[in-house]
């Protein structure tokens, strides 16, 4: 038994750092709805910027920055093109019907990456039978492969494809800025391939709550619109855009710490028996590995692991487990997570 507490359930368990919560406390604030937050509108801007994108929104969540995307973009009775792992497409509630009242066309993928001409032979046009194709959602990096990161030359040919049927193209980059970590690709250059990107700035960048949708500037004009209708319109939230400022500012330059913790986890723990991982696979900050061990189940293992002081969770579909790495485990937290391991297999 230990009284330290590994939480590797996902990089969303963090906590603001010390410079958030000073700049939370001294943020210059306005009503927003109206317009005149100045911290809100520093932080669009620079969103923006960093993004190349003409404008950007500030939105309470990640699903509420992708159902805002699909709503500007579609018309109901339309179809969007989606992968079949997809977080838009499995855990975001399902407000591509509810919503936007589209069809999702769910395709197969290489750890997230469609196959450009099975995209392509996917596009339909209206007829009095079938939606019209009009958008294509693409992930990155990736959560249910594992944080696989979407190769830029695989972003491109979407993008052909979509520029030669006239469709627009939004990246679900909640965690843009690992796969820009991992690849080395700036995500300005992801970005370009785009119509829109949402990111996350509470994903691995440390802050509370909150995550932008950029794009161009009529399309956020739009967008803003829909995020009141979805009571999404929010008064002096300047307290938390200041700490999304600093998790643009401060905190993506250590992403290549959980990358490294990442990867070092992976080669710990698959060489015990029941977990099944290649280490190869892991490229940024998530693991899910498949379980499969003649004495203990998944809630068993878990179980175990919390005993120990380690915290994970079922990946969905309860096809394996989930770990995270992220700001507030350090190495400590990893070698106490491949104790609890052994300590439950070998």
């Amino acid at each position: 038994m230990t009284n330290r507490v590994s939480d590797f359930r996902s990089d969303t368990v963090t906590v603001p750092t010390p410079n958030m919560r000073r700049a939370m406390a001294e943020a210059e604030v306005g009503d927003d709805v109206i317009g005149v937050d100045p911290t809100v509108q520093k932080l669009e801007t620079l969103a923006a910027g960093i993004m190349g994108k003409e404008a950007a929104l500030f939105c309470p969540s990640g699903t509420m920055g992708n159902a805002i995307a699909v709503k500007a973009w579609t018309q109901e009775l339309q179809e969007v093109i989606v992968e079949a792992r997809s977080h838009i497409f499995n855990l975001e509630s399902t407000h591509l019907t509810f919503i936007s009242r589209v069809t999702p066309r769910p395709l197969p993928s290489v750890r997230g990456a469609m196959d450009p001409e099975d995209v392509e032979r996917s596009v339909r046009k209206p007829n009095v039978h079938t939606p019209q194709t009009t958008l294509i959602c693409v992930e990155n990096t990736h959560n249910n492969w594992g944080g696989a990161v979407l190769p830029l030359d695989n972003l491109k040919a979407l993008r052909a494809v979509a520029d030669r049927h006239g469709l627009r193209l939004h990246i679900d980059g909640a965690r843009i800025f690992n796969a820009s970590t991992a690849s080395g690709v700036p995500v300005r250059d992801y970005a370009r391939c785009a119509d829109s990107m949402m990111f996350c700035l509470s994903k691995g960048l440390g802050a509370p709550i909150g995550s932008m949708l950029a794009g161009p500037t009529d399309f956020i004009d739009y967008g803003r619109r829909i995020r009141k209708a979805l009571g999404g319109g929010m008064r002096q939230v300047g307290v938390i855009a200041a700490a999304g400022l600093l998790a643009l500012t401060e905190m993506v330059g250590r992403l290549v710490e959980d990358h490294r913790r990442a990867e070092r986890l992976a080669e710990a723990i698959a060489a015990f028996p029941g977990v099944k991982i290649d280490p190869a696979d892991v490229q940024t900050n998530i693991l899910i590995f498949g379980f499969e061990h003649p004495r203990l189940t998944i809630p068993a293992f878990l179980g175990g692991l919390r005993e120990r002081g380690v915290l994970a969770l079922a990946a969905p579909g309860d096809v394996g487990i989930r770990m995270v790495t992220h700001k507030d485990v350090d190495d400590e937290d990893v070698e106490q997570a491949v104790k609890a391991f052994r300590g439950l297999l070998n």
